[in-house]
């Protein structure tokens, strides 16, 4: 009897041993599970499928970026584990970090040299852009090379990725890591998503978390989880400091970190043997060059004037969200470019800034506004009870600068939601000589003269945004001007306004502190103040304001000068609708 269901127990495995031995490239390691299609790793692969530079002919890629080579099912080699395993040895050998070979390994080789291999095909391709810069920075830190696959595991070493969890760029930095390292977050530039300044940032974060482990398996551990959740996994595991020990106690994305790791280094190091070739983004890292911007800059300008593809200057600058250099001569950036186009823009710098492209006038507007949103930034989280309005407030935001600078498609947010917000009231800025506008908390505009405006700049007119409860009379009696004036420089039909029209200001002389007097004093036009006198501006107080909010708005006012100036005690209280005056700096 105990025979017949012995023979009984080994007719059910034949099938199951005859699958094993038929299945290719398996020896002794079986896989412990399959894929979860949500799998950070998976999903960064599954974002280069929408990555422009392999869907624009103007890189010169081939058709639609597929890997021709890699479609051949029949050329697809397998591997028996004795051979992975003797390849990863020699890898380790040649390396300080410690790479090994076992079912978890195994489960992301079969990722990338089988499942996703078309994939990895454009990886290798983007690996010519970028690893000769992590290489660059990696060794000018003294740091293993074999770390630029790190990228790799992070986001598919595309430069937009974007986790659910807010990590952004080749390096996934978060938000407050990212403010660690130096990494500045406004509305129009983020850093994260600077290939050179992430990568510097990186190394950096990279060593302090090894001189911490003095183990490059637990500072990769701690790069994705924190040292906090990997210093828990050790005292679990009763101290010991080794990533294979402490597996089981780690996140469980982090369970799976290094395994990949390893598996990505393996696979783009042995991409031939397994027939994946690269698919050609058609640009190189050393085509690559830079160049300083010292004034506003758009990449519509850039594209229009120079003739260079878009797709290429928003794939080479995605730090850039918007797609506007906020610089100026104080504050330069870098703008990278293929060589051939270098010379043409230092050639035609001067002619560039002034470039109008075809949105004219509305995207000189844009450039205003991102001088003057130019600001740090801090993460918030939202309490309970608040909503959009109340946060904006808080931190002296509009609406529409709360939403871009956190993407926002909706116009509400939930308690625990993480946000950026601005760090302090925004101050007043010149553009090249034009009186930039700084938004307060109920949206008003208010100016300061920075700089005498050049003739040139004499008729530029200023664009107004329409924000709720405006109208032409209010407007008007803003910017000293009639109704008529207002309807016929904007050709309006009718005397209505709409919440978020662009309404065109015509500047009637050069002279910006006439167009500050008009805003501020509009029943006072034709008292023009004696040379030599103090040029005060007059700020009507918002609800909820205070002297310091007020004095933050203005370069060089004080609270005790606007005390002084007003003849305002502690005692006093400011009232919404009173007006006060302020003497900012010239």
């Amino acid at each position: 009897m105990f025979l017949r269901k012995l023979s009984f127990l080994f007719i059910l495995m034949i099938p199951g041993l005859i699958q094993a031995q038929e299945a290719p490239g398996t020896d002794t390691l079986q896989h412990k599970k399959a894929f979860v299609e949500d799998d950070p790793v998976v999903s960064m692969l599954d974002s280069l499928t929408r990555l422009k530079i392999f869907e624009s002919n103007s890189f010169g890629n081939p058709g639609n970026g597929q890997n021709t080579t890699n479609s051949q099912e029949t050329d697809i080699p397998y591997f028996t584990d004795s051979v992975y395993r003797e390849r990863i040895t020699t890898m380790s050998i040649q390396s300080p970090f410690e790479y090994v070979y076992n079912a978890d390994v195994k489960m992301f080789i079969d990722l990338y040299a089988y499942r996703k291999r078309g994939l990895t095909a454009r990886i290798l391709g983007l690996s010519q852009i970028y690893f000769p810069l992590f290489e660059e920075k990696l060794d000018k830190y003294n740091m293993p090379l074999e770390l630029k696959y790190l990228a790799v595991i992070e986001s598919a070493l595309n430069p937009v990725a974007n986790s659910k969890a807010g990590a952004k760029g080749l390096w996934q930095f978060m938000y407050g890591t990212g403010k660690v390292y130096g990494l500045k977050i406004s509305s129009y530039v983020d850093d994260r998503f600077d290939p050179y300044k992430s990568t510097i940032a990186a190394c950096e974060h990279l060593n302090d978390l090894y001189s911490i482990y003095g183990n490059w398996s637990l500072a990769l551990a701690a790069y994705n989880s924190g040292a906090g959740n990997v210093n828990k996994a050790i005292r679990r595991a009763g101290g010991a400091k080794n990533f294979w020990v402490i597996q089981r106690y780690l996140p469980k994305e982090t369970r799976s970190y290094v395994p990949a790791f390893i598996a990505a280094s393996y696979v783009l190091t042995y991409a031939k043997e397994h027939h994946i070739a690269p698919v050609d983004p058609g640009i190189l890292f050393y085509e690559i060059d830079t160049v300083i911007v010292k004034n506003p800059l758009s990449f519509d300008q850039i594209s229009e004037m120079l003739h260079v593809p878009m797709e290429e200057v928003q794939f080479l600058n995605p730090a850039f969200k918007q797609g506007v250099i906020p610089a100026t001569p104080e504050t330069p950036f870098s703008l990278r470019l293929r060589k051939k186009y270098i010379g043409n823009f230092i050639n035609n710098e001067k002619t560039l800034y002034a470039y109008k492209t075809k949105k004219g006038l509305e995207h000189d507007s844009l450039l205003a506004l991102a001088i003057m949103n130019s600001r740090e930034t801090s993460e918030y989280v939202v309490k309970k009870g608040e909503n959009i309005n109340t946060v904006a407030h808080k931190f002296h935001m509009t609406l529409a600068e709360l939403k871009t600078l956190n993407n926002m498609k909706k116009p509400y947010v939930k308690p625990k939601q993480r946000l950026l917000v601005y760090e302090g009231a925004s101050k007043p800025r010149s553009l090249a000589g034009i009186i930039v506008p700084v938004s307060d908390t109920a949206g008003q505009k208010s100016s300061v003269k920075k700089s005498p405006p050049p003739v040139s700049h004499e008729n530029t007119p200023i664009i107004h945004v329409v924000k709720s409860g405006e109208t032409l009379n209010k407007l008007a009696t803003r910017y000293g001007c009639s109704v008529d004036e207002l309807v016929g420089w904007n050709n309006l039909k009718s005397k209505n306004v709409l919440v978020g029209q662009k309404i065109k200001i015509q500047q009637t002389t050069g002279d910006a502190t006439a167009v500050n007097q008009r805003d501020s004093v509009p029943h006072e036009k034709n008292s023009k103040k004696k040379t030599g006198a103090p040029k005060f501006i007059y700020h009507t107080i918002q609800s909820g304001e205070t002297l310091w909010d007020i004095a933050e708005h203005y370069d060089g006012a004080t609270v005790a000068q606007i005390k002084k100036l007003n003849n305002i005690t502690n005692s006093q209280r400011l009232r919404a609708g009173q007006k006060i005056k302020i003497m900012p700096a010239n």
